[in-house]
């Protein structure tokens, strides 16, 4: 049995999670409820509890306040929220399953499936690190990113990233270590998450980090020369913004 805390300052959303839990015939007991990021805690130290269905809304706080004061966190973690962009985008970088209000009992319940089998196997370590990286306001810290593959968990540096290639509805990540990691999601979520941290597209199935381009090469229809000596084709409808990029610079 899973044991499970629900944290939400809303006691009809928490009875709307509970609800869903009953209906969802998963092994899963609700062992607490909380309101607030105090009485959570006392509720998390207390029940030790396996997953934890948390709300960026608190009374007292935000969900964000609580892993913060939390010393150890040895549980499943899904974000129930409605939409704030910020804070979406901040857990979409640590790649922390999230459940938007109202809530599809759908996603709900492939949100619980997908708790029941990995919640064992999952160390969120990494991923509560590029949560947070992404909430500091200290613009000199380095952010995160999560890329999840079938083997591993991988926490980066966004700045190590030099590009992003397509492939088959996958997206391939080039690193200055000279490393690669193949993600199974396409690059328009990658495009979306990394627009505003230096990195620009130049073709349907290339984004790449403008601190790593070397030149832009107008000969053979046009390509960006990258610093690791790779080139990235430039599409005819990308020229002229790259033009305009160069422009600036």
């Amino acid at each position: 049995m899973i044991k499970a805390v629900c944290i939400d300052d809303e006691q009809l959303a928490r009875e709307s999670i509970i609800d869903l839990i009953k209906l969802s015939n998963q092994e899963i007991e609700i062992v607490g409820e909380a309101e607030s990021v105090e009485s959570a805690i006392q509720i998390i130290h207390t029940h030790h509890p396996d997953l934890v269905f948390l709300d960026i809304q608190l009374a007292d706080g935000t969900g964000f306040d609580l892993l913060q004061k939390l010393t150890k966190i040895n549980f499943k973690l899904i974000f129930i929220t409605a939409y704030e962009e910020f804070a979406l985008r901040a857990i979409k970088f640590s790649a922390i399953d999230y459940l938007l209000k109202p809530i599809n009992p759908a996603d709900f319940f492939a949100a619980l499936s997908k708790a029941e089998t990995i919640f064992e196997k999952e160390n969120q370590h990494k991923q509560l690190e590029a949560l947070i990286s992404h909430l500091n306001p200290d613009e000199k810290k380095k952010k995160k990113l999560v890329l999840r593959t079938a083997e591993s968990i991988h926490l980066i540096d966004i700045q190590d990233i030099i590009r992003c290639e397509a492939n088959s509805g996958y997206t391939e990540f080039y690193l200055d270590s000279g490393k690669s990691i193949l993600v199974s999601k396409g690059l328009i979520e990658f495009d979306e998450l990394l627009s505003e941290c230096g990195f620009i597209r130049t073709h349907q199935s290339h984004l790449i980090n403008i601190n790593f381009i070397e030149s832009y090469e107008k000969t053979d229809g046009g390509y960006i020369l990258m610093r690791d000596k790779s080139n990235v084709p430039v599409s005819n409808r990308k020229k002229e913004n790259m033009i305009r990029f160069f422009e600036k610079l």
